[in-house]
């Protein structure tokens, strides 16, 4: 068992660097949000700092917590009531540190939410499009991945969960956009990239009209789905680099 640990400024420090969190314009704070113990040896990641997370973690005897989705997000009730004061006074009450990582680690070249879907999908990148640059745009490096029906196929038996498909099955599969989680929105920018099919976690009511209406194939996987990935390749990474003990916990979410 791993007796190595690193104090939570120099994980902070590391994780602000590696990540360029100072980079984006994002919605919610990037780095450490709960002060905890100061030094971390045993790291928990997960993709959401829910109640259910923050339990598994304390039954772990976690010293950190490494999330995507973090708290005081912009326009929140900012009161510490109801569930934000449970989880808070969970962190709190056992010293636990909570780092988390949104629009970094969604972008991030290597750790990141996006890449780490496409090697889940065997798709190959050959560029990237939209604001700060979140949207990835390739081409899928299996030669039998020739429809957007098989890609579809691809998402449900890597992901263990069937996309919702806006568009023919039959369409042939060309250069394929995706961008991880609630990033519906973006489906005019990967149109405009050149996208024959794109890929979100989420999808809302006038994404079906924008995706019939432009014959670019929209493929909702789910936005914990698409975002388990990334944090779980960090949490291996500063584990590898600090000889921390790592554990990732899934909570699921069927959204």
């Amino acid at each position: 068992m791993s007796q190595h640990s690193v104090s939570r400024i120099d994980m902070a420090k590391y994780l602000a660097e590696a990540l360029n969190i100072i980079q984006f314009r994002d919605y919610c704070p990037n780095g450490l949000q709960v002060e905890g113990r100061g030094q971390i040896q045993r790291l928990v990641s997960g993709v959401t700092a829910s109640q259910a997370l923050l339990e598994a973690a304390v039954e772990a005897g976690a010293d950190a917590i490494l999330v995507h989705h973090g708290y005081f997000w912009r326009g929140e009730d900012a009161r510490v009531i109801g569930s934000k004061h449970k989880r808070l006074k969970l962190l709190l009450t056992h010293d636990i540190n909570l780092f988390a990582y949104h629009l970094p680690l969604d972008s991030h070249p290597q750790f990141g939410n996006n890449v780490q879907l496409a090697q889940q999908l065997d798709l190959v990148p050959d560029g990237r499009f939209g604001d700060d640059q979140l949207g990835w745009l390739g081409h899928a490096a299996a030669p039998q991945m020739q429809t957007v029906g098989d890609l579809a196929a691809v998402i449900e038996r890597r992901l263990q969960r069937a996309p919702l498909l806006i568009g023919d099955p039959a369409q042939p599969l060309a250069s394929v956009a995706w961008c991880t989680g609630g990033a519906q929105g973006m489906l005019g920018d990967a149109i405009a990239a050149g996208a024959s099919a794109y890929i979100s976690g989420e999808i809302s009511e006038p994404t079906v009209h924008l995706a019939r209406e432009s014959g670019v194939a929209y493929l909702a996987a789910g936005h914990h789905a698409t975002e388990r990935y990334g944090v779980q390749a960090l949490g291996r990474h500063l584990a590898e680099r600090f000889g921390l003990q790592h554990q990732f916990i899934d909570i699921d979410n069927p959204v």
